[in-house]
């Protein structure tokens, strides 16, 4: 919806498994309603004025639906679907994006996603890529340290973790950059979150980390989320 607020011709999203619910869409619309004016002061210059009228509009709809949204937005929701295998044109793609969606993918199959990605995205195109680092389960109870899940083993945390739901690969920031640069890109810029909270674990040796991670500096270990802009470079 912001890609489209912002003229967006086009958006194809693809998603594992088919999680958009329309009692979902309803309640960000309904925001995007009551939250008007701070809406259109983030946006700012940005903001198509004609299209988020539209949108408002469909919002307060009785006949609102998901088919409604996704084809006034000209979305393309693909789902189930492989962002690593789109079947898309080549060099057909400006915005190659995520958000806090690339910590709950395998490391072998985020190789195949990029390597796609510089396929179908353009010479002048960009990645764009939010990353959430933490431990998720810190996000709904306040005692769990942001990097709790870094004191177990792959089968201890595959245990805790490994289904469809909760998923995490607990690569860190260094380990992005690295898969980044095996890709042939170029990073062109960065906006990090560390957390002194988890830097103190670890300079404290209060958490114990697990052989995985302790090689790690103490700098990295602590950063719990990023923004990832880059480039490819052929």
């Amino acid at each position: 919806m912001a890609y489209w607020l912002m003229g967006a011709k086009r958006t194809i999203t693809y998603d594992l498994n088919p999680y958009v619910k329309e009692e979902l869409i309803r309640e960000s619309l309904q925001h995007i309603s009551y939250k008007a004016e701070k809406i259109r002061a983030l946006f700012g210059s940005l903001l198509d004025g004609k299209r988020y009228d539209l949108l408002l509009a469909l919002g307060e709809s009785r006949t609102m639906s998901t088919r409604g949204l996704l084809d006034l937005c000209s979305i393309d929701y693909v789902a189930p679907g492989d962002a690593g295998k789109t079947g898309l044109p080549s060099n057909s793609v400006d915005f190659h994006t995520s958000y806090a969606t690339l910590e709950h993918i395998p490391p072998e199959v985020l190789k195949r996603i990029f390597e796609e990605g510089n396929r179908i995205v353009n010479r002048r195109g960009l990645f764009v890529h939010r990353i959430d680092y933490s431990d998720h389960f810190s996000h709904s109870d306040p005692t769990v340290p942001a990097i709790n899940f870094l004191q177990f083993s792959d089968e201890e945390w595959n245990a805790y973790a490994g289904n469809r739901y909760m998923y995490m690969n607990r690569l860190r920031h260094d380990d992005f950059m690295r898969i980044l640069q095996s890709a042939g890109h170029r990073v062109l810029e960065t906006e990090l979150d560390a957390d002194v909270r988890s830097r103190e674990l670890v300079r404290k040796g209060i958490l114990k980390l697990n052989e995985r991670f302790k090689a790690k500096p103490e700098e990295i270990l602590a950063i719990i989320g990023s923004w990832i802009v880059s480039e490819k470079t052929y």
